[in-house]
């Protein structure tokens, strides 16, 4: 992976996706997945099945330290000092696109996508598309939110238990709901 992945600058934009097509072979899948990830197939799979042993291992592993680094294993951007609570599910397909800063926590049972790839059907309704999500120094993310695409949770904010977090939070704010709402702000 090259350092200007790995760096914790992300660009704000989002990248369109082709739309999800249902495949009628593994060699289909396969093909059609690479193209997406603009990856070779044979690094495709590699890439996957690491990917997917790195996320089970992560998911019910007894040590955050241990956590920590198989999700940075499968790309997810962690500085250090971070808390990752059993069961976090981050984003299976473009782990490389979430940026967990300094000092932030997450909470047991979260779900942090960074992707949106519907059925073709839907391209006039939906869109398909990738875009980084940002959880700021110092952010804590409380157990089972779900942090959607595109989302930066600021710096010193809390995300309240059982949240749904669709667009931004500023600096030092406290939301809660689905969507999640201001309900306060952190005093430090």
């Amino acid at each position: 992976m090259s350092s200007e992945t790995r760096q914790l600058n992300p660009i704000r934009e989002f990248k369109e996706l082709p739309y999800y097509e249902f495949a009628s072979s593994i060699s289909e899948n396969i093909a059609k997945s690479s193209s997406r990830k603009e990856i070779g197939k044979f690094r495709f799979v590699i890439w996957k099945i690491l990917n997917v042993i790195f996320s089970l291992l992560a998911y019910n592993c007894p040590m955050n330290s241990w956590r920590v680094k198989f999700h940075q294993w499968r790309g997810v951007n962690i500085e250090g000092n971070v808390f990752i609570g059993l069961r976090v599910t981050l984003d299976h397909s473009f782990p490389q696109y979430i940026y967990i800063k300094a000092n932030a926590a997450l909470a047991g049972n979260i779900y942090v996508t960074a992707h949106s790839n519907p059925y073709k059907h839907f391209n006039k309704t939906l869109l398909s598309y990738v875009a980084p999500v940002v959880i700021d120094e110092g952010a804590w993310i409380g157990v089972g939110s779900l942090i959607l695409p595109g989302v930066t949770i600021g710096k010193y904010s809390v995300v309240s238990a059982g949240s749904v977090v669709v667009a931004d939070v500023d600096e030092k704010k406290i939301v809660s709901g689905n969507p999640a709402k201001i309900i306060g702000e952190v005093r430090i």
